[in-house]
């Protein structure tokens, strides 16, 4: 369903490069809203273990924007494998949803 409501979760290295990656999503409308956190990641990379302090993007967007959204991370992110995970939203307030799917619309 393309109006069926997403969270899109990617990290990035800085917290500078998180602030604009940010607001050009929700400035192109890929996303009503992004909350960025501050994350500690262990992760596997090269074949060593790494731990990075890194910041996490939650960004909430629909279905139909997806594909927008994914070009745009890709396009914009400073990593070689950007994290690009897209989990459903089994619900929630009617009225945030409806918000979301009213910030992501395409404008004429």
């Amino acid at each position: 369903m393309e109006d069926a409501c997403i969270l899109v979760l990617t990290t990035v290295a800085t917290e500078q490069f998180a602030n604009d990656l940010a607001h050009s999503i929700v400035s192109a409308r890929f996303a009503a809203c992004v909350q960025i956190q501050t994350v500690r990641s262990v992760y596997r990379w090269e074949g060593e273990v790494r731990a990075e302090p890194e910041w996490l993007l939650a960004i909430k967007t629909t279905a139909g924007r997806y594909a927008g959204l994914e070009q745009h991370i890709r396009a914009n992110h400073s990593y070689e494998t950007p994290e690009i995970v897209r989990l459903p939203i089994a619900g929630g307030s009617p009225e945030y949803l409806a918000w979301i799917a009213a910030c992501t619309a395409p404008t004429e």
